[in-house]
């Protein structure tokens, strides 16, 4: 399953600070359909994404009720982007065991 997902990006200072774009609705429930089948742990969906000529892996952690895409400072520092930009991540689902 691909998607592309257009947002801001958002700080989340938690125990571990990270940086965020939230999956629109419209794409949290078609995410909601695999989520099932490639899930693990705490609802977790493992992805791999892109942001402009930066690849990544990571997994989309599930937040009231959607998604949000985690984005990795090399990822940022890469890309050239900053808190409050609008980026487009382009998400493949993956099945927890591949790489």
């Amino acid at each position: 399953m691909d998607l592309v997902v257009v947002g801001e990006v958002w700080w989340w200072r938690g125990p571990s600070p990270f940086h965020f774009v939230s999956v629109p609705a419209e794409e949290c429930a078609e995410l909601a359909e695999v989520a099932p089948m490639v899930s693990y742990g705490w609802g977790m969906v493992p992805v791999t994404g892109r942001v402009g000529g930066t690849g990544f892996t990571t997994s989309l952690w599930p937040r009231d009720g959607g998604y949000v895409v985690p984005l990795k400072d090399a990822v940022r520092r890469a890309e050239g982007v900053g808190l409050g930009d609008v980026v487009t991540v382009q998400l493949t689902v993956r099945m927890p065991h591949e790489r």
